[in-house]
Order: C-alpha cells, then sequence, then structure tokens
C-alpha cells in the first residue's frame, strides 16, 4: 500500500469511530479529556467557593466576558470578580457543560462550547439565569488553561433581575 493509501485507511477508520469526517488526533492524544476534566475541576471549585482553584485554570492574561458584558482581564482581577459575586451572593454556583471540545494540537489551543448555568438569590427570590458559553483554550507546559472565555445568556427566571440587564 502507498502512504497515500495508508493515511486515508486511517482517515476513514477515524472518521468512521467518531461518526463523522472530523481527523481524531485528539481523540486519541486525550487532551479533550484533560480539558474536560480541567472544566470539572473549575465547576467543583466554584462550588466550594475556592477561589485559588477557580484561577488554578486561568492564564495569567485570562480574559472573561460575563453574562452581563462585563470584561475583565488578568487572573487577580477575575479572582476578585468572583469573591464579589460569592460575597454579594453567598448561594451562587455556576456549572458549565461541555457539549464540544475541539483541539488543534499543532498550535496548542482548543475550543470548547457548552451551556451554563447560574443560580442564587436575589431579594426578590432565587433565580436560575443560563445560556451557551465559548471558552479557548491553550496548553502550556503540558497543562490546558483557559485564555478566555465568553458567556452569552439565553434564559433567565425567578426574579426582577432578569427583566434588565445589570
Amino acid at each position: 500500500m502507498t502512504l497515500m493509501r495508508v493515511c486515508a485507511a486511517a482517515t476513514l477508520v477515524c472518521a468512521t469511530a467518531a461518526g463523522s469526517w472530523k481527523p481524531c488526533a485528539a481523540a486519541q492524544d486525550g487532551d479533550d479529556q484533560l480539558i474536560r476534566a480541567a472544566r470539572e475541576r473549575s465547576n467543583a471549585a466554584i462550588a466550594a467557593h475556592d477561589l485559588a482553584a477557580i484561577a488554578s485554570v486561568w492564564m495569567n492574561d485570562v480574559h472573561v466576558v460575563s453574562s452581563t458584558s462585563a470584561q475583565t482581564a488578568g487572573r487577580l482581577q477575575n479572582q476578585e470578580r468572583m469573591a464579589t459575586q460569592f460575597r454579594n451572593r453567598p448561594d451562587t454556583i455556576y456549572v458549565r457543560r461541555s457539549t464540544v471540545v475541539e483541539v488543534y494540537g499543532a498550535w496548542s489551543v482548543a475550543a470548547e462550547r457548552g451551556e451554563w448555568t447560574g443560580r442564587w438569590t436575589e431579594p426578590d427570590g432565587a433565580l436560575e439565569i443560563g445560556g451557551t458559553y465559548l471558552a479557548q483554550w491553550r496548553k502550556v507546559d503540558g497543562q490546558w488553561l483557559i485564555q478566555a472565555e465568553l458567556f452569552a445568556p439565553t434564559r433567565c427566571s425567578g426574579s426582577s433581575y432578569c427583566q434588565k440587564r445589570p
């Protein structure tokens, strides 16, 4: 078999196994699973209000665009933003669920898309807000870290908070 035929056969096997025609290199090297595991650690850290653990998955220059369109740059600044949220709303919890993780190994970068949900209590009652998120991850010294996150709200219920963007 020629090299071209071997490559074509390997691509066909990967595409068939994955159920699509996308390359399966990310699935082979496990980077997508490392990112999903890091997201789960981040969710657990938020549930525990553990600021150091939350920040441990961020790059130093992380950039976050919140559901209210507020933009915060930097690990320390985002850590302070989360501390303020927990102080003002002690029952805050956010959960992000990955639906797609795509890794581009040549550049050590990945895109994660998913659904997020936030819950806390406002003076007029408990609320639930959620929507879609996109995160860019970078592999730095063998560790996947978040370089940027964007949270777009698509639903909100349970409080007057939902009636107008804060």
